[in-house]
């Protein structure tokens, strides 16, 4: 295996380039450093949470699968700030930082960053139902909305609304635990091989407020959902406020404990929809102040309409066109604009997607194999997916009834026009289709092949 984490990294962030937009790797990649090998884990320098969110949440699979490649053996991979926060950033509030080791554990929890708070969380049509109740979390823990669930695709808000919520009660006092799911299961397993469970309990069933985000990592994961399960009713039944960020709602979150659903249901399910045109360009006009930048309508209308559906790559427009104007020592216009985002635009014609990316990407979603969705169980989890491929089969690859009938195990054209239609209908008056038709689009195109 390679003994040089500088020099796996960098042989891995080079497969990594191709596989995503010279603006993605330019903001999300190229500053990342490989820093240590601690055993069989390549621990990754970032040089801000907010990189270290995309790159979990956007390239972690791929990067898994990249680094097993070239060492040969499975890597696992953790992250770490490259400094300190030593630029006058926020002191850290209890329970958001990591914590002293007790009894020689180590815990590495995730910190609060001073950059998501509630006031600074542009509000729109699309997310406004959960920012309200996070405000009304962050006033009245354990009292309202408890627990709270809030479900939305990447790069929406969801883990800006738990920061906010946590800095809210920090402030107050509140001795807080912000963790991701991943992060829960892995010391849940450290807690397991040293055996100090009891401490781990104890940690968590004492904290005042327990914020997880991406709690669909723990489908499947036995151990793990039982533990959350116990630390669930401890906390709820001491009134202590439960917070919980997914990229699913707890329905649709595969191989979940029922228990540990209907808990999740308890509480408030609050959705975050796409941003329209409006709130992406307040977003942008946000974030420009907040560099002290001032740009026309007409600049922040063209940045905006450029991406619909994912705030952090918005973001990461801005960013290019702003070190672009910088570099060219040019004032900030929509022509500059076209100029610094020339290189991600496809001119080229794309192949529609075919049945196969549709299909995986419908299984990947969902967390089902694909003999399970060409299966004949009518099972929900698995029809909804079902009826959900083909119609994106039909509006995205434009295939016959005919066609799509034989890629879902030989069904019948009538039974293909029927699950159509019906997502056709949901589309328009249920939330949740169209959030998951959304999601599935972005995972889709991200595997669309030039022509």
């Amino acid at each position: 295996m390679q003994n040089d984490p500088a020099l796996l990294w960098e042989q891995a962030r080079r497969h990594l380039r191709q596989h995503v937009s010279a603006a993605n790797y330019d903001t999300w990649l190229a500053g990342a450093e490989g820093v240590r090998l601690d055993g069989d884990t390549l621990v990754i320098g970032t040089p801000s949470e907010f990189v270290t969110e995309w790159l979990q949440q956007r390239l972690r699979p791929l990067m898994l699968r990249t680094l097993a490649d070239l060492a040969g053996r499975p890597v696992a991979i953790a992250f770490e700030p490259l400094r300190a926060p030593d630029d006058g950033s926020a002191p850290l509030q209890p329970g958001a930082a990591e914590e002293q080791p007790r009894r020689g554990e180590p815990r590495r929890h995730l910190r609060l960053s001073d950059r998501y708070v509630l006031e600074t969380f542009v509000v729109g049509p699309g997310n406004e139902l959960a920012f309200a109740a996070a405000e009304g979390v962050a006033g009245a823990p354990g009292a309202l909305h408890n627990p709270l669930f809030v479900y939305g695709a990447v790069g929406l808000g969801k883990t800006h609304l738990l920061h906010g919520v946590g800095h809210k009660l920090a402030a107050a006092g509140k001795r807080i635990t912000y963790i991701s799911a991943e992060q829960f299961t892995n010391e849940l397993i450290t807690a397991i091989q040293r055996r100090t469970q009891e401490e781990f309990r104890e940690h968590y069933r004492t904290a005042e407020a327990l914020l997880i985000d991406d709690i669909q990592f723990v489908s499947g994961k036995e151990a793990t959902q039982a533990e959350l399960f116990h630390t669930f009713n401890n906390l709820y039944e001491a009134g202590r406020q439960i917070v919980v960020a997914s990229d699913k709602s707890p329905a649709l979150i595969p191989d979940l404990e029922e228990r540990l659903r209907s808990r999740f249901e308890w509480g408030l399910i609050a959705d975050i929809q796409t941003p329209d045109i409006e709130t992406r360009i307040a977003i942008l006009r946000s974030k420009a102040q907040a560099q002290q930048v001032q740009l026309d309508d007409a600049v922040l209308d063209a940045i905006a309409r450029r991406f619909t559906n994912n705030i952090r790559e918005l973001e990461g427009s801005l960013a290019r066109v702003l070190a672009f104007a910088r570099l060219a020592q040019a004032p900030v216009t929509p022509d500059l604009v076209q100029s610094a985002l020339a290189s991600l635009e496809q001119n080229e014609p794309r192949l529609q997607p075919s049945p196969d990316v549709i299909l995986a990407a419908v299984c990947r979603y969902f967390g089902i194999d694909r003999e399970a969705l060409l299966s004949k169980s009518r099972e929900k989890r698995v029809a909804y997916p079902r009826q959900l491929a083909m119609y994106l089969m039909r509006e995205l690859a434009h295939r016959s009834l005919v066609e799509i009938g034989q890629t879902l195990g030989g069904r019948d054209h009538s039974t293909v026009h029927h699950g159509w239609r019906k997502m056709e209908r949901s589309i328009h008056i249920d939330p949740e289709t169209k959030h998951d038709v959304a999601a599935l689009q972005e995972l889709i195109e991200r595997n669309r092949e030039v022509a």
